[in-house]
């Protein structure tokens, strides 16, 4: 499974150290690209839960 970010993350880059590929980039939100390996390390960061299996 896929995972992504919602409107939820606020963009505080928790995610981002946690990628082991460095698949998700900074914006208005934290975005995960096509090199994301699904691990789901970036979930398990995330303090608002705003990574999700899709």
């Amino acid at each position: 499974m896929a995972y992504r970010i919602t409107d939820a993350c606020i963009a505080c880059g928790a995610c981002a150290g946690q990628c082991p590929v460095e698949a998700i980039a900074e914006g208005d939100i934290y975005v995960i690209g096509d090199a994301c390996i699904e691990c789901g390390a970036c979930a398990d960061q995330c303090p608002v839960e705003a990574i999700v299996e899709e």
